[in-house]
């Protein structure tokens, strides 16, 4: 079925309403929710419902706008205390992790498919050009399954993961456009030396360039958005996808790296006292998922799922050395200045090297580059590989977790969704009522709070909330919602 106008917007309809009921069943039986959105797209493609799309331009720029949002609302979603104490890991991971496994996973395909599959035998250029599009761990991937994941992390690892996810791209990508050129540059013409040189100096021009707009833009947005006073709250989403994308557009204009852009650009601004913040927030949460199922989408609408029969084998040799050495190898080399991390922390950042739709959408650039021979092959490969890792990787971060004794629990909150505005300068938290509280007598009135603390709601253990006044009897278990001008102590036995 081709696409028109006339029926596009069922289809589009039905493929959203598919994923959603996909992805709300996957979940109940641990499979990645953005695997089911691939498969949904493989579904509908030429091999099953017969949609026929094979426009790698449409999915590049897809991809690119669907990056720049989840890249910046990851970003937001950081904040700067969290992240502070593993930045120096997180951004070894994202440089030097990302060239210790391209030139690991380069050097296995060059040979394997020497030995195994000489019809396909690339050269070094080539075999590189596809470490590096699998190189980096994907955000898309990582920012949802550790998000949905109902469990903490010790050590650090979910904030030292995300950081690394949502910096990564960047050096990923100049990898991909410096081999894509050398493919069609003489090999005699250009020295080692050479190439190592305008590599290095493009890399490093890049990502300061990249991290120098994404701060001025994130501080434009900031202050466009604190003099806005606009009396529709749903202005300032809007304004800050405006700013998202002169972020990406005006930092590639100048040469710098737009995807580290955006991803700084979202640093500043989750990290700003904003109004109407929670707004945008709840947006960029919606906005994010929508953007993720396009994506994922159209990536498996590109894809002919009869056509991963022939990268079967080859793929899986090579998905399982990316998860069981190239990554380990990468992690452990890369995070040897930091001792810190224990053994079985460094496991886990290299069990949670997740690829997803970065590989995928970086393998549409070899696609309509007319001088890289065997395109098709290579984006078929890196498909059937983000699809291993998504399977594999993906339904066990939990249960490696627990296995390796590393994961923390969750206080979920009794009052999800009460948040104060942050121009507020007051303190917010919840507490549990023990039998010790209950010293003086059951009612409000007799309990003994910090100065200038209230109670403002209480939760019973049936679910029932209630707002308190001072004959409100308490009960053993009810949850209450404080708020001081300090920061609040627990209530305490009276002396």
């Amino acid at each position: 079925m081709e696409l028109t106008p006339n029926n596009i917007v069922l289809v589009s309809a039905a493929l959203l309403l598919l994923s959603v009921f996909a992805g709300r069943t996957g979940s109940r039986y641990g499979l990645p929710t953005l695997v089911l959105f691939l498969g949904v797209g493989m579904l509908a493609g030429v091999d099953g419902f017969g949609i026929r799309f094979d426009s790698a331009e449409v999915t590049q720029f897809i991809g690119m706008v669907s990056l720049s949002i989840i890249l910046f609302s990851g970003g937001a979603d950081t904040k700067l205390r969290d992240i502070r104490p593993v930045l120096g890991p997180g951004l070894m991971l994202a440089t030097v992790g990302v060239l210790i496994t391209t030139l690991v996973t380069g050097t296995f395909i060059y040979y394997l498919f020497h030995l195994f599959a000489p019809a396909y035998a690339f050269g070094w250029i080539e075999s590189m050009l596809i470490a590096a599009i699998m190189s980096s761990t994907d955000s898309a991937s990582v920012f949802s399954i550790l998000g949905s994941a109902r469990t903490g992390l010790k050590e650090n690892l979910r904030q030292t993961l995300e950081l690394e996810s949502g910096s990564n791209d960047p050096v990923a990508y100049l990898l991909v456009i410096m081999l894509i050129g050398l493919t069609g540059v003489d090999g005699s013409a250009i020295s080692l030396g050479d190439v190592v040189l305008s590599s290095s100096v493009m890399l490093v021009v890049q990502l300061a360039l990249g991290a120098l707009g994404g701060l001025l833009m994130g501080w434009i947005a900031a202050w466009l958005v604190r003099r806005l006073k606009s009396d529709n709250e749903f202005m300032y989403p809007v304004l800050m996808i405006a700013c998202v994308f002169f972020s990406f557009s005006l930092t590639e204009l100048v040469g710098g790296n737009s995807y580290l852009s955006v991803y700084v650009s979202g640093l500043v601004i989750g990290n700003s006292k904003l109004p109407m913040k929670r707004t945008i927030t709840t947006f960029f949460g919606g906005f994010t998922w929508l953007v993720q199922i396009i994506m994922f989408l159209t990536l498996g609408l590109l894809v002919n799922p009869s056509e991963l029969v022939d990268v079967a084998v080859p793929g899986v040799a090579l998905g399982l050395f990316m998860i069981l050495v190239a990554r380990p190898v990468a992690v452990f080399a890369s995070l040897l200045p930091f001792r810190k991390f224990s053994l079985r922390a460094r496991i886990y950042i290299s069990w949670v090297g997740l690829r997803g739709a970065v590989p995928i959408i970086f393998a549409t650039y070899a696609l309509i580059s007319p001088t890289v021979e065997h395109a098709g092959f290579m984006f078929n490969i890196v498909f059937f590989i983000t699809l291993l890792s998504l399977l594999i990787q993906g339904t066990t971060v939990t249960s490696m977790a627990r296995w390796l004794k590393l994961c923390l629990p969750v206080r979920e909150s009794a009052f999800t969704g009460v948040e104060l505005p942050e121009d507020i300068s007051a303190t917010m938290t919840e507490c549990e009522v023990t039998p010790d509280m209950l010293y003086d007598g059951e009612t409000m009135r007799s309990l003994s709070l910090a100065p200038k603390t209230l109670v403002i709601m209480i939760k019973r253990r049936d679910g029932a909330y209630v707002v308190p006044r001072g004959d409100t009897r308490l009960r053993v278990g009810d949850k209450l919602l404080l708020l001081a001008e300090d920061p609040i102590p627990q209530p305490q036995k009276p002396r």
